[in-house]
């Protein structure tokens, strides 16, 4: 099985300048990342806990999407001046890998969206994470689907553990199937749909 990539931003942008930045997203940036092949959903998100801002979710065929010149063509210093003015004012935390588990799930239309994320572990601490994202969600009534996301960092590997649920997630959850690697948990954030 082929695993699908995936880009994931969060970005906080300063209250007075957050109509401006919904604007761009949805005018300019949304479209135009759908418009590089290999890119399959792009979706957005508003934070209801955890840190204060959104969520853009993107799933691609593979990870080798964001290494292609049509994707360069259109980011980093080829991005458009209204992209660069608006990230330039906004916190944004952006975070591009393979999707681990199952590997080849899609973003699916979703009540709420949980986000946790595991900082600076070593790569195979991955089936601990997987395994612990399972154990704490698969179950609930309102999980929809349980996905996980992995990408290396200069500080080793960062794992996305990603709940899409028909319904709000309580708020319990159980660290012992993460072992010591509970403690790399540095956010977990709730969503709903933009």
């Amino acid at each position: 099985m082929k695993q699908k990539g995936f880009l994931i931003v969060t970005a906080q942008p300063a209250p007075v300048f957050e109509e401006e930045f919904n604007a761009w997203y949805d005018t300019e940036h949304l479209p135009e990342r759908l418009a590089v092949p290999g890119f399959e959903t792009a979706l957005r998100y508003v934070a209801t806990a955890g840190s204060r801002g959104y969520l853009a979710v993107y799933d691609t065929v593979d990870a080798g999407v964001l290494d292609t010149p049509a994707y360069l063509k259109v980011s980093f210093d080829n991005s458009s001046p209204w992209t660069k003015r608006v990230t330039g004012r906004a916190r944004i935390y952006r975070s591009a890998g393979t999707q681990i588990y199952p590997g080849d799930a899609l973003t699916v239309p979703s009540a709420r969206l949980c986000l946790l994320r595991f900082r600076g572990l070593p790569a195979d601490a991955a089936d601990t994470i997987v395994a612990g994202m399972r154990a704490n969600f698969e179950q609930r009534p309102e999980t929809l689907q349980v996905r996980v996301f992995a990408y290396p960092t200069d500080g080793g590997t960062d794992f996305l553990g990603m709940v899409e649920a028909r319904a709000p997630l309580n708020e319990f959850l159980d660290l012992k199937p993460f072992g010591s690697y509970a403690d790399a948990i540095d956010m977990v954030n709730t969503y709903v749909p933009y």
